[in-house]
């Protein structure tokens, strides 16, 4: 009797098992990324991108369509898959331009824009072999459902229709820096290309993702709480752990962790005289006691990315030497700060900031002559920052700031070893990197939250650490 009972028992709960995954799993369709039905957590309906609405990029193309010179065609390719061996590809990151207007974030594909035509999409035709390996993709169906493409074609149809597009057409437009031989090799390309009708669609597409709208400043203050956070954690953790290579896997860690989907460009850990490598990448050397550590970063959320640097002594105290030093970068980041408004321009903002720290230089003894200022700091003061690090990268730095515009502000200075100045102050690199909001009345700071002030640096390193 016992038995039969304890039989019935585990009958009822395996049906009680089964009866409860019937019942959650139910089948949504897969695309290749998220959308609002497979990953309710990330996206609202409506949304193409966590965050963008379709209407945000309908509204896109048609602004572009109205840039194109009458009778114009755009072409914009998918970023290719790039391969770290024959057969390990390295992490797929979408062509900005590419993700900007049609919200597909996947390899493949090759987007044509017109105002006669509309959004036409080109997209890759999966076997099942390639989805036993790679998984689903997005191809014609959600070109037209989901990215509200106004035609759609597998990708064996694009020599025919895109030649008769273009051979139709006074001016092609397309993305030079992706360009793809699915296009370029056309008959009807090389020959618009020889007549001189091939521009190039970066100066347009740029200059529309310059100024943010609403719904992309949200993402980008979210990416910029995440790097704050994260650099904070990877400061408290450097003085028990004051080595190059952990502090890099640490901010990657803690930004993955909150949400953001990679890096925006490998860390730049750089302790001592390493520091004055302006890009230096290795980041496999231990940072010895009372010499400062660079840390320059950003991450990237939902296309958008962040991009800061704090510079600081694990040790837990700045020397007065490196105090005098860290306080004229501190002061040209705080001034330069104060001029962000609509109207001023990075190159003016440059200006500026040169003269500071070329004054604050030579009376420290660094500098002996102006002339020798860019030995030091060959930089500019700032960049555009959106979708890419530096973003919108054809349009110059003599453009006025308008509001929604977003720029770093990173004065530094790069001291080699072997550079003729008091030795005390060779080898000492130092940047204070954050992100400025062009707004109506001035800016907003959206890295504010990270500590810069000397003694809030060492009241953390000495009273917060774990």
């Amino acid at each position: 009797m016992q038995i039969l009972a304890r039989n019935l028992v585990r009958r009822v709960s395996r049906t009680q098992v089964i009866g409860r995954n019937a019942y959650s799993t139910q089948r949504v369709g897969d695309i290749g990324q998220p959308t609002p039905a497979s990953h309710p957590h990330l996206m609202a309906e409506g949304e193409v991108t966590p965050g963008i609405r379709i209407e945000e990029y309908i509204g896109r193309r048609k602004k572009l369509a109205e840039l194109l010179p009458e009778n114009s065609l755009a072409i914009v390719s998918s970023a290719p898959v790039k391969m770290m061996t024959d057969a390990v590809p390295y992490t797929f990151r979408q062509e900005a331009d590419y993700l900007y207007l049609t919200g597909c974030q996947q390899p493949g594909g090759v987007a044509v824009l017109s105002d006669k035509h509309g959004l036409c999409m080109f997209m890759p035709e999966s076997t099942p072999k390639d989805i036993a390996w790679q998984g689903e993709v997005a191809g014609v169906d959600a070109a037209s459902e989901v990215f509200k493409a106004e035609q759609a074609y597998p990708m064996s149809k694009l020599p025919e229709i895109l030649s008769d597009m273009i051979r139709n057409s006074s001016k092609v437009f397309h993305s030079i820096q992706t360009a793809s031989q699915r296009y370029t090799n056309l008959d009807a390309f090389i020959n618009s290309a020889s007549l001189g009708k091939v521009k190039n669609l970066s100066r347009l597409t740029h200059e529309l993702r310059l100024i943010k709208s609403p719904a992309e400043l949200k993402l980008m203050r979210e990416s910029a709480s995440i790097a704050c956070q994260s650099l904070l954690k990877t400061m408290l953790h450097s003085k028990g752990f004051p080595d190059e290579g952990i502090l890099s896997a640490k901010v990657e860690y803690e930004c993955r962790v909150r949400g953001a989907q990679r890096m925006a460009f490998n860390p730049v850990v750089g302790g001592g005289p390493n520091a004055s490598v302006i890009h230096y990448s290795r980041n496999d050397q231990r940072i010895y006691d009372g010499d400062l550590v660079l840390l320059d970063m950003g991450c990237e959320l939902h296309g958008y990315v962040s991009d800061l640097t704090r510079t600081w002594p694990p040790c837990g105290k700045f020397s007065s030497l490196q105090e005098e030093l860290y306080d004229l970068i501190l002061q040209t980041n705080k001034e330069c700060i104060k001029l962000c408004k609509p109207g001023t321009t990075i190159r003016q903002l440059n200006t500026y900031s040169t003269d500071l720290l070329c004054d604050g230089l030579m009376k420290m003894g660094i500098l002996k002559s102006r002339r020798l200022y860019h030995q030091l700091n060959p930089t500019s003061i700032g960049h555009y920052l959106g979708m890419d690090v530096h973003d919108s990268s054809t349009v110059g730095y003599d453009r006025p700031l308008q509001p929604g515009i977003v720029i770093t502000i990173e004065p530094g200075v790069y001291i080699p070893s072997s550079f003729d100045c008091p030795e005390r102050f060779q080898g000492i690199g130092i940047r204070i990197e954050d992100e400025v909001l062009i707004t109506e009345t001035g800016y907003e700071v959206l890295t504010g939250s990270m500590p810069k002030e000397m003694k809030h640096i060492e009241t953390l390193l000495n009273n917060h650490c774990s």
